[in-house]
């Protein structure tokens, strides 16, 4: 027997908090952590149209859940058969790039047709347009083929437990403008990426957003920060309404989108 491969690219080189790879874990209210019915089986529906794909998910999937029942399609039409004889799946994974399908198209027509059951796009590019467009179709996932095994396998029980994961690829990087979405408008004569004092955040909430977006929740981020969990509470409340998100992703997504520029990790601070 093959051994599970360890990823989907070999030149993974460590685990999914490796330096310079640290990704997003976002919690959100969308939907509550999936409940099984007592002996009830993991049912997970794989739609992608490579066979080497599908034999490399069916090692990681016997990781996450050694029991599960494991459907595969290699395209979207044969995926929704399975999913319409399945209405009990506890998840899907999709790839975008099937026969037939184009851009965002199979993924909005899972979403339509089966609104109930998550779906976490798998996928091969990892554009940020791609990624932002996924995750705002309704993914509770995106996953890119070159993640590693530990990634993937923590990022689908985020998902499972009713989170959603935001990989590191829907964030801006340090260094390119942002052109996407619809950016707040620039203040007047002002060419410079918006900030946090532009979106009137405190330094204290600075530290808070900068927690956020490494998926830190409540508890810790009072640990890191020395904090009360309900001064936390009210700061996130505050950073929610200063992007105008109701939730921990989009807070993230709308970050992204409007080319917020954090300060560089700083040392202790002190508390407001």
């Amino acid at each position: 027997m093959h051994s599970p491969p360890s990823s989907f690219c070999p030149q993974d080189d460590g685990p999914a908090t490796g330096i310079g790879y640290t990704p997003t874990l976002a919690r959100v209210d969308r939907r509550g952590p999936i409940s099984r019915s007592w002996g009830k089986r993991m049912k997970i529906l794989v739609v992608d149209d490579h066979p080497l794909i599908r034999e490399a998910l069916r090692h990681i999937l016997a990781d996450l859940d050694g029991s599960l029942d494991l459907l595969e399609a290699e395209d979207c039409a044969a995926g929704i058969g399975l999913a319409d004889q399945h209405p009990d799946l506890d998840l899907i994974l999709l790839d975008l790039s099937l026969p037939g399908s184009s851009d965002l198209s199979a993924l909005e027509l899972f979403r339509s047709r089966f609104p109930a059951i998550p779906v976490v796009v798998v996928s091969a590019h990892d554009e940020h347009n791609l990624v932002l467009g996924a995750l705002d179709a309704g993914a509770m996932g995106f996953i890119p083929k070159t993640s590693s095994k530990d990634l993937m396998i923590n990022a689908l029980r985020l998902v499972l437990a009713g989170g959603v994961y935001v990989p590191p690829q829907a964030l801006p990087s340090a260094d390119a403008p942002s052109t996407q979405g619809n950016p707040r408008p620039a203040r007047p004569g002002a060419a410079a990426p918006v900030t946090p004092s532009d979106l009137g955040l405190t330094e204290r909430q600075v530290d808070v957003l900068e927690l956020m977006l490494q998926g830190k929740p409540n508890k810790l981020i009072c640990r890191a920060l020395n904090l009360a969990e309900g001064t936390v509470k009210i700061h996130v409340t505050a950073i929610l309404k200063a992007l105008n998100a109701s939730n921990r992703t989009q807070a993230v997504l709308t970050a992204s989108r409007i080319g917020l520029r954090l300060r560089p990790p700083a040392g202790s601070r002190s508390q407001s």
